[in-house]
């Protein structure tokens, strides 16, 4: 009997201990399915909120979000933050079959190329010049701190309104002990006209050799190509945007009216473009791991190149 009782009061709190493990097991999957999805959805808010900036640090951003989340839907999230993005498409693409092993061969693609770019456009920077550039670019950062070890120059960078991206521009060249001279957008044509050369970022190349960035570089290139100064867009090739070989249009971002003007009045319309085309016309080169070309050839070394972007 007290067997019986003894095997009895083992078996119950036996139970009691597998429920209270598979209770603890359910939320601690829980748990970590939260923290997941907080991860991920956090890299997909910085992206739309511009807290990560830059066409190459958005596409390394979508590599860390896609190890945590690889389905159709998160790829589908991931997307829609920035439609301006083909480098973020094309980085999606390729790393979505198995993105810990082809996301490390994405992420030494970017480092390799970078070098790359920066060398050639190094060579472009003539010594005693001053060069021009809109917003912020990582690529025309790096350009400009590869020619300083040979070199003397000087800047002269943009605001880039609303958001003031030209800031971060110029604290990194400060950093960098290259000298730098601050304008507001409007007074463009009164820096360019003093410039020896421009030098831009990408957000995106289509198929017939528009340029896609920041709002506001058409008119400086416009401006430039007044005055005979050449001007040159500084770029790794995965932002060449594929789609528009099969006939869809790159879209261009439109953000919020509110970070034009916050307590704008009432019934007023503002827009507020992110980006523009530039026509081929404009466009002395494509500077790009690939080489120094015009937005025609460009393309063609891209199809060539990478035919898995096709």
């Amino acid at each position: 009997m007290v067997f019986l009782i003894l095997y009895i009061y083992v078996w119950c709190n036996l139970g009691i201990i597998k429920c209270t493990i598979k209770f603890l097991v359910k939320k601690l999957i829980y748990y970590n399915t939260s923290l997941i999805a907080m991860s991920f959805n956090k890299i997909c808010k910085d992206i739309k909120s511009l807290r990560i900036q830059g066409a190459e640090n958005i596409a390394k951003a979508g590599i860390k979000a896609l190890r945590i989340r690889n389905d159709s839907k998160a790829i589908r999230k991931l997307i829609s933050q920035r439609p301006t993005e083909p480098a973020l498409r094309n980085t999606i693409k390729f790393i979505k079959d198995d993105p810990k092993k082809l996301g490390k061969l994405a992420l030494k693609h970017f480092k390799e190329s970078n070098k790359i770019i920066s060398k050639y456009g190094a060579r472009l920077i003539k010594k005693n010049s001053t060069i021009f550039t809109h917003c912020h670019s990582s690529a025309v950062i790096k350009i400009l701190k590869e020619a300083k070890k040979t070199k003397k120059f000087q800047v002269y960078n943009t605001e880039t309104r609303p958001l003031y991206q030209g800031r971060t521009t110029a604290k990194d060249l400060l950093k960098l002990k290259i000298p730098v001279t601050h304008f507001i957008d409007s007074a463009g044509r009164i820096a360019i006209k003093d410039c020896q050369a421009l030098f831009f970022g990408v957000d995106a190349i289509t198929s017939d050799g528009k340029v896609v960035n920041k709002i506001g570089t058409e008119m400086f290139c416009e401006i430039a190509f007044k005055y005979d100064i050449p001007v040159y867009f500084c770029t790794n090739s995965w932002k060449f945007d594929p789609d528009t070989v099969r006939g869809f249009q790159e879209r261009i971002e439109e953000r919020p009216p509110k970070e034009i003007w916050p307590d704008a009045p009432r019934k007023l319309k503002i827009k507020n473009y992110a980006f523009e085309f530039i026509k081929p016309q404009l466009v002395t080169a494509i500077i790009s791991e690939l080489g120094v070309y015009k937005p025609q050839t460009f393309i063609q070394e891209v199809k060539k190149t990478y035919p898995w972007m096709l």
